[in-house]
């Protein structure tokens, strides 16, 4: 057999094979023991015909057809492996001279796990973000854990800031009411900033039993397209005003809400607790910025067909979660201004597919040059994490010792080594 690479760009290659009268009388040998059990011959249960009794009574193009699709069938593979090239799906194969029994020409084109260049990836530029947690950020935890456990009492006062209050009401647009403006005893903490701006400011100051209209413009920001900037009419009711009555801060209510003896143990836990998010949060953004600048100082080809793939992920993880939410992917890309889905899937998606398959490139050949590895008892490891995760679900946990699903936990986790392995690279004094 003898091959011809030719690279028709960086993510693309088509070999051009030859086959010879050996190989091919070898492929003629393989089509001869399949043809086998089917023929019928006088004499011979089916099946059980021998490769040269079948030879003289199988139908000639029959034959010569079933060679040549063995013959390219091995050959195809035969041929990448022997070049050390990576397909990334089916080659597409063109004949261009068969002579039976003696010669087989073809080309066989197919994209390519590319050649990945990277940069000096020893050398990129560091932002470690300083961990700073303020007395007010242990305030503010205290507040919303005293709010969690506040008492709700009734008055009938004006409403007011911190108020819990029942509302009725109904939105209206050029004095028709529209999608979502509706709502009955609707339970609303005064200064949440749940609504558009305007909205709980205007109840401030109102009695239960009064009914009262806010005049309010919607933000121009705003995710449904046809409410951008609209002015509307609030038609509100309000039912009951309910004030909430914070428990003190003492050491009573810190032994409330955890095993603390004083007030002091608690906040020190608080400000433990914000510091180590505070730190996985900034460890996450500087992961994210060294894989970014990886890809730029690298050279990462793009194959079509990863390109593809991650596009179709991409609309079906964004389809699912919207529908989560009780919204189609049609009106999200309304409410984006979107003209089309196919605009969405040519700029938006496009660039986050892109992005993702260069990432996931650049850190596989990070990967082989640092000699990075998930050994078999980290995968066992991760495995029952996993396991114990969806202890209460069966079948879920029969998942994990599925062969795909141990290869993608695998995968995972030597991206999650690669992508350690950069940030100790690029910190390390």
């Amino acid at each position: 057999m003898n091959t011809i690479v030719k690279n028709l760009s960086d993510t693309k290659v088509e070999l051009t094979i030859t086959l010879g009268k050996e190989e091919l009388d070898a492929a003629e040998k393989v089509a001869l023991s399949k043809l086998a059990k089917t023929v019928k011959v006088p004499g011979f249960r089916k099946g059980h015909v021998p490769p040269s009794v079948a030879a003289k009574n199988v139908d000639p193009e029959m034959l010569s057809q079933q060679t040549l699709e063995d013959a390219l069938s091995k050959a195809v593979a035969q041929a990448y492996m022997d070049k050390g090239i990576q397909a990334l799906d089916r080659p597409a194969v063109e004949i261009k001279k068969f002579v039976p029994g003696q010669e087989l020409e073809f080309t066989a084109e197919a994209e390519i796990l590319p050649t990945v260049t990277l940069g000096e990836y020893k050398k990129l530029k560091v932002e470690e973000e300083k961990i700073t947690v303020a007395a007010k950020d242990v305030t503010e935890v205290i507040d919303r854990m005293r709010a969690g456990m506040g008492e709700k009492k009734a008055v009938e006062r004006a409403a007011k800031d911190g108020d819990e209050v029942k509302i009725d009401f109904v939105g209206k647009k050029d004095d028709v009411a529209f999608d979502g403006g509706t709502g009955t005893d609707y339970d609303l903490t005064l200064g949440s900033n749940s609504f558009i701006p305007g909205f709980e400011e205007g109840i401030v100051g109102k009695k239960a039993g009064e009914t009262f209209d806010l005049d309010l413009k919607f933000p121009d920001t705003y995710h449904v397209a046809d409410l951008k900037g609209a002015d509307v009419v609030f038609t509100t009711t309000l039912k009951e005003v309910k004030e909430i009555v914070k428990p003190e801060v003492d050491d009573d209510f810190a032994s409330k809400v955890g095993p603390f003896k004083t007030v002091d143990e608690m906040k020190t836990d608080i400000k433990r607790e914000l510091t180590q998010q505070k730190e996985r949060e900034a460890k996450e953004k500087l992961k994210d910025s060294l894989v970014k600048q990886l890809v730029e100082v690298s050279k990462v080809p793009v194959p079509e067909i990863l390109l593809n793939d991650q596009t179709e992920s991409i609309e079906r993880d964004m389809t699912q979660n919207l529908m989560y939410q009780g919204i189609t992917l049609d009106q999200y890309l309304e409410n984006k201004g979107f003209e089309s889905k196919e605009k969405w899937l040519k700029t938006e998606v496009h660039e986050a597919a892109e992005k993702r398959v260069q990432a996931g490139l650049a850190l596989a050949e990070l990967s082989k040059v640092e000699k990075i590895e998930a050994t078999s008892a980290e995968l066992e490891e991760h495995v029952n994490m996993y396991k114990q995760q969806y202890a209460n679900n069966p079948q879920m946990v029969a998942q994990f010792d599925q062969p795909e699903a141990r290869r993608d936990i695998a995968n995972r986790l030597l991206t999650e080594k690669t992508v350690e392995r950069l940030v100790e690279l690029n910190t390390k004094k």
